[in-house]
């Protein structure tokens, strides 16, 4: 029999008249006073009914408290099965609960968190494949690039112990060897988020006068992010200490203006073969200004 056919019975009368053994059981399993009304009675199957009662639990809106009673065939003792509380159809609830791998953003690790990655984590590939075969970021590793198109690489065994005398023991030895590095599928996803924030599309790139590709003070990157990347040397600038693209460009560019060099004065010249005229006194008779004529240089010793 389907669960709406078993619901549209007429509850059991004793079982529905059970509310005071149902509110009892409600107040002995929740706090005082946060039992409600009694809100209705649902008959789950044969003589088996359910009391729901009105829940003033605060930050529980629309919760209800469901208690579950039945008796048995020509018994006329009511017994209790099991009390729950259950929410409602306009009811507060939680969101849906998210995986921390999920729900971990950038910027969220602080000092003493570990943040440990899965063993088949795409980004990472193993740090040494053996002294005849091509590195793992190389672009002769065919392996690597069918891997990175399908983005379903096949988990390496990362256990296996390097044979003595071979260049990956002497690596370990020597501590040299990393036992994961990034792939290029990793790589990838590394290259897309620097662009993103310090690329040539971002507001500061179109603005500025040139590249970084020609700024001094670019610290170039080692590996195949040359190509493409550098860390910003400016301290003034806005990326400075971060992973720029080439394209990316900002005011702070080590060849965008030269300072101008100071106004130099013009000489000092002396004229000292006319003769200027100048006021001596003005005149007693308030008419014009009397002048006198100085003598040049020429006039000097002669009468």
């Amino acid at each position: 029999m389907s669960a709406a056919t078993t619901r549209s019975r007429t509850p059991d009368r004793l079982c529905a008249e059970a509310v005071g053994l149902a509110r009892e059981a409600a107040e002995e399993a929740a706090f005082p006073g946060v039992v409600g009304e009694h809100v209705s009675v649902v008959a789950e199957g044969d003589r088996v009914v359910t009391h729901y009662f009105e829940c003033k639990e605060p930050g529980y809106r629309g919760w209800r408290w469901a208690v579950t009673v039945a008796r048995a065939s020509r018994a006329k003792l009511v017994t209790l099965d099991e009390t729950v509380l259950l929410p409602g159809s306009d009811s507060l609830l939680a969101p849906e609960w998210v995986p921390w791998s999920e729900r971990l953003r950038p910027g969220d690790m602080g000092p003493g968190d570990l943040l440990p990655t899965e063993a088949e984590d795409l980004r990472l590939e193993p740090g040494f494949s053996g002294e005849d075969a091509p590195p793992p970021n190389s672009v002769l590793s065919d392996e690597l690039a069918e891997r990175v198109e399908a983005e379903d690489a096949e988990v390496t065994d990362r256990t296996a112990v390097p044979a003595r005398g071979t260049v990956a023991a002497v690596a370990d030895e020597l501590g040299m060897r990393r036992a994961r590095v990034l792939s290029r599928y990793g790589l990838h996803q590394a290259a897309d988020r620097w662009d993103e924030e310090y690329g040539a599309k971002t507001p500061m790139a179109q603005a500025a006068p040139a590249s970084c590709v020609t700024c001094a003070f670019l610290v170039p990157l080692s590996g195949s992010l040359r190509q493409a990347f550098g860390v910003c040397g400016n301290e003034f600038g806005p990326a400075d200490g971060h992973v720029v693209s080439l394209s990316y460009g900002c005011g702070g560019h080590s060849e965008a203006a030269v300072m101008p060099k100071p106004l130099r004065p013009a000489p000092l010249v002396l004229d000292s073969t006319a003769a200027d005229p100048f006021a001596l006194r003005p005149d007693p008779e308030g008419g014009s200004v009397s002048t006198e004529t100085t003598p040049g240089a020429d006039d000097l010793g002669h009468s």
